[in-house]
């Protein structure tokens, strides 16, 4: 008997390369906001809540309200369509639902955001419960989300694994007291991750469903 039989996915850098459309509307919004942001590594900003990104530079709610407003009308005009499914994220979607595995998201984008992105990008219909944050600060952290989805009826009795490519996405399943595996293709890195012991690192799409599996990649 498989381990788990309900899995988690973060979204961005687990499930989507969608690094370039996020970064660009970053930088659009501390432009507007006449905010320097020279020599900043903007790819530690992949993940983590928008409002705790924004609040590293103002300390003003007012003004994280404000950005991260402006974040969401950028990126859901241009931002949001650029990206592309990981390779072999589709056929590792489908060996997993064919085994019988529940396929749920659990990422810090709102839940209306995210959906018509994995629409577009056809992984939508392979995910039985698209689940982010809300657009306001009631459930914006990924322990929030994480919550928000075990407590969906489809989840009752079901034994979970969250994946995920950030510090933030194992935090968050530590709080919510489930399992975490990580993967190395995303955004953060096996220095990131390893204080917060993963079950397993997966390198690939593949080598992930063959772990969840337990078969070989």
């Amino acid at each position: 008997m498989l381990p788990y039989d309900a899995i988690l996915f973060d979204v961005d850098g687990t499930l989507l390369d969608s690094a370039p459309g996020i970064l660009s509307t970053l930088r659009e919004v501390f432009h507007t906001m006449g905010t320097d942001i020279a020599g900043v590594d903007l790819m530690r900003y992949i993940g983590p809540p928008l409002r705790d990104t924004f609040a590293e530079y103002y300390s003003d709610q007012a003004k994280i309200e404000q950005a991260t407003e402006l974040y969401r009308a950028s990126y859901a005009k241009r931002g949001c369509h650029i990206c592309k499914p990981y390779p072999g994220a589709a056929g590792m979607l489908r060996r997993l639902k064919a085994a019988g595995l529940t396929i749920c998201t659990a990422t810090c984008k709102p839940t209306r955001v995210v959906t018509p992105i994995l629409e577009e990008q056809g992984l939508a219909p392979l995910i039985d419960c698209i689940a982010g944050a809300s657009m306001d600060a009631s459930r914006d952290t990924k322990a929030g989300v994480i919550r928000y989805v075990l407590d969906q009826p489809l989840m009752q009795g079901k034994r979970a694994l969250m994946v995920g490519d950030r510090h933030d996405d194992l935090r968050g399943a530590a709080a919510c007291g489930i399992d975490a595996a990580a993967v190395l293709y995303g955004y953060g890195g096996r220095e990131e991750l390893a204080p917060f012991a993963p079950k397993f690192y997966a390198a690939s799409c593949e080598e992930l469903a063959g772990l969840l599996l337990e078969t070989p990649a």
